[in-house]
């Protein structure tokens, strides 16, 4: 391991399980330990095509479920994601007035297809597509790839791996435990940090994975934007008693999720407004329990991720979760940034060999590195 390592720039890239459409790319200038310099970040839009690929690819993925050969249309995604990021990359440190060749290191978290959580019977399993060495190649840059594999080998869950990032902001921002961090992507979950030694973080549930899928089904569109659709209904308190009786969120962290082991199929039968609300209200009250089981309730969430941007979920964080909720921008971070920025974080701290998987965030049997870095 380097002991003096000096700061670099690196980019971090993330797309994530909702399909929104958008390549996060940030900068960041890092030693992996500690955020030197925050830089430009963007959201690049995939092409319709691509999205409509890679939306293909999710239901393949599915339907292979780790048996077997891996269906045919993910080497064909696989390519066409890795020139779209490394493209992406390119642009945004060339707006910068950069070059590649001022850049330490990319890290590339490619598009989760399929993830399976461990059992006390089975290692679990992990699919992300995106190609190393092509990147390395298109763009001439050491990049880091494949961060979830070797957790998930050594008996980890693979995810979620940001707690890392998010101690790292929180030393700058509240060290006394009171204030934890939920991303609302796909998947929910939460970082809660002791100010100390003391580092917890797994999957509270769902997020905006069903609720968006429960749109799109019923012909309303990507997503409820604004909350306005649960805003506008009321949970089914029956449906919602049950829902909240589901294993998982009683089971002891670390935990994962796949974004589909939460489905819109919660809502099956309730009329869109109703169905709505009672998504969103599950999404909360998941969030709820999940602080219940911390040493110590925090009393503020700070919300990065898509799901921030939903009115209803940050007012049924504040009555369902029983928890103060602000967005990410209300303390001075970049709610849009903060999963890219995790990765160019990431990215160099497999490249100084330092660890992101934790026995109380992952599982891990011990703190470990990952990744693969080329170039």
């Amino acid at each position: 391991m380097v002991q003096d390592f000096k700061p670099v720039w690196a980019v971090g890239l993330m797309t994530g399980t909702v399909l929104d459409g958008n390549i996060d790319v940030a900068l960041l200038k890092t030693d992996g330990e500690t955020v030197d310099a925050f830089g430009a970040y963007t959201l690049a839009p995939y092409p319709r095509p691509t999205r409509d690929l890679l939306e293909e690819t999710l239901a393949a993925a599915r339907k292979w479920n780790f048996e077997g050969p891996e269906p045919k249309i993910f080497a064909e995604a696989e390519k066409v994601l890795t020139e779209a990021q490394s493209e992406a990359v390119r642009s945004l440190v060339e707006a910068e007035g950069m070059s590649m060749a001022d850049i330490g290191i990319v890290g590339f978290h490619g598009q989760s297809v399929l993830h399976r959580a461990p059992t006390k019977t089975r290692f679990g399993d992990t699919r992300q597509l995106g190609d190393g060495a092509l990147m390395s190649r298109i763009l001439d840059c050491k990049v880091a790839y494949d961060f979830r594999t070797a957790d998930v080998r050594a008996g980890g869950q693979g995810a979620p791996l940001s707690a890392g990032y998010h101690e790292a902001l929180l030393k700058s921002l509240d060290t006394s435990g009171k204030t934890a961090v939920l991303n609302l992507g796909g998947v929910a979950n939460v970082t809660w940090w002791d100010g100390a030694e003391r580092l917890i973080a797994f999957d509270t549930g769902p997020a905006n994975a069903p609720l968006n899928d429960f749109m799109k089904e019923n012909g309303l569109g990507e997503m409820d934007r604004d909350g306005a659709l649960a805003l506008s209904g009321t949970a089914d308190e029956a449906r919602l008693s049950k829902l909240l009786e589901h294993p998982y969120l009683a089971a002891p962290y670390p935990k994962s999720l796949d974004r589909f082991d939460f489905s819109s199929a919660m809502a099956e039968g309730l009329d869109p407004a109703t169905g709505a609300a009672t998504l969103t209200a599950f999404t909360a009250a998941a969030v709820g329990k999940a602080l219940d089981r911390l040493p110590v309730r925090p009393s503020r969430l700070v919300v990065c991720g898509g799901g921030r941007r939903n009115p209803a979920i940050m007012a049924m964080l504040e009555t369902r979760a029983g928890v103060e909720a602000v967005p990410a921008e209300a303390v001075g971070w970049r709610g849009d940034a903060i999963e890219a920025e995790c990765f160019a974080f990431l990215a160099v701290r497999a490249l100084r060999g330092l660890p992101f998987s934790y026995p109380t965030t992952t599982g891990v049997p011990e703190p470990m590195t990952g990744g693969r870095i080329i170039g």
